[in-house]
């Protein structure tokens, strides 16, 4: 099954299965696409592949049926909301995972509910949906708590230090485009690491006021690079980044923090600290990989595809 308009160049791709969260993921997910000129893909993951091979018939059946409802109901909705909107449904063969990551393309991002069922189920409650987060080609959104715009709140930028500066104008763009100020936040863990290992010596710690240095030369050269942007910068040191985060959270429109993929991280492939905020942020969270292309993926043939 395909809807399909154009499609053509960076798309916005959410993960739906008929659940409340998932309705709340193509919501954001159309506004999302909606702010920055992007065609939206609905994707239902049916998992028909695994199911042919090891299910009855019926029950294959049933899962293509029950995708291709799910998949109607959310592109009545959207349409109805949206009505300008670039919308594509497609009913992926493919396991959830697989079927975010094929469907998003260069400069695209993907989007998924705080929770789930049916095909996109383990979301965020299981290795599956870490795992949609961890290899991600592009960007990923955990549509969670408050998610309405126009409340003044920031997108707040978890900074650690200068490497972040590979992915800050993903977050400098988020703002601009929600006309909403940009904020830096830099947490030092007293007890630990922002990945988890041992919190640094005095030594090898940056000191209080370079940290803050370093962050206003940052936000120095974000508003040069974007004039119309608010710009804020902070540095704080609490027992927890994790905590100070998912508290600041409570007052922004988005939080967004890069991956841990090029640091020592869990098994997972994912830092405590990232964890903790998938699971526990009350606002909408962006993941967004450290490489400065966001490794886009070239789009696979749909023939083999789309059911």
């Amino acid at each position: 099954m395909r809807t399909h308009t154009s499609g053509a160049g960076p798309r916005t791709v959410v993960g739906v299965d008929g659940s409340e969260h998932a309705r709340a993921a193509a919501l954001w997910g159309a506004d999302e696409a909606t702010l920055h000129g992007q065609a939206l893909w609905l994707v239902h993951a049916a998992n028909l592949d695994r199911l042919d091979r090891f299910a009855s018939f019926e029950t294959s059946e049933h899962a293509r049926t029950n995708g291709t409802a799910v998949l109607a109901a959310a592109e009545e909705e959207i349409r109805s909301r949206f009505p300008g909107l670039d919308l594509t449904v497609k009913l992926s063969r493919r396991n959830p995972v697989t079927a975010l990551h094929s469907a998003v393309g260069p400069g695209g991002t993907i989007v998924v509910g705080s929770r789930g069922s049916g095909g996109f189920g383990p979301l965020l409650l299981g290795s599956v949906g870490l795992e949609a987060v961890v290899g991600s080609p592009a960007p990923v959104v955990v549509v969670r708590g408050e998610t309405g715009r126009g409340s003044g709140a920031p997108v707040t930028a978890a900074v650690r230090d200068e490497h972040d500066a590979v992915w800050l104008d993903r977050a400098a763009r988020e703002a601009e485009v929600r006309e909403c100020p940009l904020r830096l936040l830099n947490i030092r863990s007293i007890l630990g690491r922002f990945d988890g290992r041992p919190a640094p010596t005095e030594d090898e710690e940056r000191p209080g006021d370079s940290r803050r240095q370093f962050l206003t030369d940052l936000a120095a050269s974000i508003r040069e690079a974007r004039p119309g942007l608010t710009v804020q910068a902070g540095a704080d040191s609490a027992r927890s980044a994790a905590s100070a985060l998912v508290e600041a959270s409570r007052k922004s429109e988005l939080l967004v923090v890069g991956s841990h993929e090029r640091r020592s991280v869990s098994a997972l492939g994912l830092g405590h600290v990232v964890h903790a905020l998938l699971h526990h942020a009350h606002c909408p969270v962006q993941i967004v990989p450290y490489t400065r292309d966001e490794r886009g993926v070239a789009e696979e043939a749909l023939g083999d595809d789309v059911v």
